[in-house]
C-alpha cells in the first residue's frame, strides 16, 4: 500500500515523524508537508502566488518534500507528483480535533483534499502541551486504528483522536451541538486593542459523540461525509415548490459587464508584424 503522509504542524514535528514510521510497517510512504506550521488553516488554498515543493531529509528512509503552503496544498502537490497513492494521512496533530474544531482544523482538511481528489483519507490528533511531545506509546494505537481501517475502502474520510492511555476504541458521530471559539480582548505592548482567537473549555458534550467518547478516554473514529447538504430539510420541501421558473428566455450566469468582460479576456490577441522596410 502507498501512502502520501501531511500535517498542519509542519514537517519537523514530531506527530509527522511517528505516524510515518508506523505506516511504514503498512507499505510505501512519502511525506509532503508544510514548512512552517499551519494550524487552522482549514482547506486554503494558496490561489494568489506559486508554491514550492523541495524535498528535505527528516526521517531516515522516508523520502519528505516541504511545501510554502497549506495543508490542502500540501495534498494537492504531494498527488500531482504521485499518481499512485492508496491513502493520504494526515497528522499526527499536537493537539486534538474534534467537535466543531473540524470546521478549522488543518489536519482534517489534508484528509478532507484527499477524498475531494478522490483518494481515501484518515486524519489523526493527539492531545500535547509541549512543542516537543514524547509520542512513542501512541504507536501501537495508530497501528491498531490503521489495520482497522485499511481495509475499508468504502470510508473515504475518516477523523481519529487518540488518548495518550486509551481505554478502548469507539465509533463516533461529530459533536456540532456547542462552538468552543471564542474572541479574547487584549493589548499590544503600546496599549492597543488586539484580539486573541482562541477555544474554550465545554463543561458537557452529548452522549456517543466525539467529544463525548474523548473526555472518557476513548480513541474516537468518526466518518465524515463531504456532502454538507441538510438532506432532512431539503426532503421537507414540498416536491410543487422544489423548482420555480422565472419568464427568461435568455437565462445568463453574469451580469452584461462582466459577460464582456469575460469574452475579452478570452479572445485571442492579434499582433501586427512590423514592415521590413
Amino acid at each position: 500500500m502507498r501512502f502520501l503522509i501531511a500535517n498542519d504542524d509542519g514537517i519537523y514535528s514530531p506527530g509527522l515523524a511517528i505516524l510515518a514510521t508506523v505506516a511504514k510497517g503498512f507499505g510505501d510512504v512519502q511525506v509532503v508537508a508544510p514548512d512552517v506550521e499551519q494550524s487552522s488553516a482549514s482547506s486554503s488554498i494558496s490561489a494568489n502566488r506559486p508554491l514550492t515543493f523541495r524535498a528535505t531529509k527528516v526521517i531516515d528512509g522516508v523520502e519528505a518534500y516541504r511545501v510554502n503552503g497549506t495543508p490542502a496544498d500540501c495534498v494537492a502537490l504531494g498527488l500531482f507528483h504521485r499518481d499512485d497513492v492508496d491513502v493520504v494521512l494526515s497528522g499526527v496533530n499536537l493537539g486534538p480535533n474534534l467537535g466543531n474544531g473540524l470546521w478549522h482544523s488543518g489536519t482534517l482538511a489534508a484528509a478532507r483534499q484527499a477524498a475531494l481528489l478522490g483518494v481515501r483519507g484518515i486524519a489523526f490528533s493527539t492531545p500535547a502541551v509541549h512543542d516537543n511531545p514524547e509520542l512513542s506509546d501512541l504507536a501501537p494505537y495508530i497501528a491498531q486504528v490503521m489495520e482497522m481501517l485499511l481495509p475499508r475502502d468504502d470510508l473515504r474520510l475518516v477523523n481519529v483522536n487518540l488518548p495518550a492511555r486509551p481505554r478502548g476504541i469507539r465509533w463516533t458521530r461529530q459533536a456540532v451541538e456547542q462552538y468552543d471559539g471564542e474572541v479574547v480582548p487584549a493589548k499590544d505592548p503600546y496599549g492597543r486593542p488586539v484580539f486573541w482567537l482562541a477555544v474554550t473549555q465545554l463543561q458537557e458534550h452529548s452522549p456517543e459523540t466525539d467529544l463525548w467518547a474523548f473526555e472518557r478516554g476513548y480513541v474516537t473514529i468518526t466518518p465524515i461525509l463531504l456532502d454538507a447538504t441538510d438532506h432532512a430539510a431539503l426532503g421537507a420541501v414540498n416536491p410543487s415548490e422544489r423548482i420555480m421558473e422565472f419568464d427568461q428566455p435568455d437565462p445568463q450566469l453574469l451580469a452584461d459587464s462582466e459577460e464582456a468582460a469575460s469574452r475579452a479576456q478570452h479572445e485571442p490577441v492579434t499582433v501586427e508584424r512590423a514592415s521590413d522596410g
